[in-house]
Formats: structure tokens, sequence, C-alpha cells
């Protein structure tokens, strides 16, 4: 079973509404930029977390081998 950018979008878009996400990629390797409030206050690690628990299944099942992040609030991406 594989799975899709248009796929992790949709599914991290469902779980965080108001996020600017685009995903890039295949073959389970994947890039990830996210724009949203919901990233206030939390420093890299706990972003990541939070991406990665809505994606952890697909991780373990090793349909997504690798991805890379760019998480920002929407004032970090303005400057």
């Amino acid at each position: 079973m594989s799975i899709d950018a248009q796929t992790i979008k949709e599914l991290l878009s469902a779980e965080l509404p108001g996020c600017d996400i685009q995903v890039e990629g295949g073959g389970g390797k994947f890039q990830l930029a996210a724009v949203g409030s919901v990233f206030a206050g939390l420093g890299a690690v706990k972003r990541q977390q939070l991406i990665y628990q809505y994606l952890n299944a697909h991780i373990a099942s090793g349909t997504i081998h690798a991805i890379s992040m760019k998480l920002q609030t929407p004032e970090e991406a303005a400057s």
C-alpha cells in the first residue's frame, strides 16, 4: 500500500483546519510545508510531534519512509 502527497495533504488539512499545507514528493519520501497559528508557542520539536501524531500509522507501516518539515506560524512565514 502506498500514500501520495495529496492524501497526506488531505489528512493533515482535516486535522489542522486553518493551516496552509503543501506536500510534495512520492515513493515514501515527502516534503511538508505548513503555515498556521496552531504552531504558535511551540518549539521545533513540539511542532514536528504535532504532525507526527497524524502520520505515525503511515510511518509505522512503512508507507512514509522520510518526511522533511518546514512548520511556521503566519507571522514567521511573513517575515
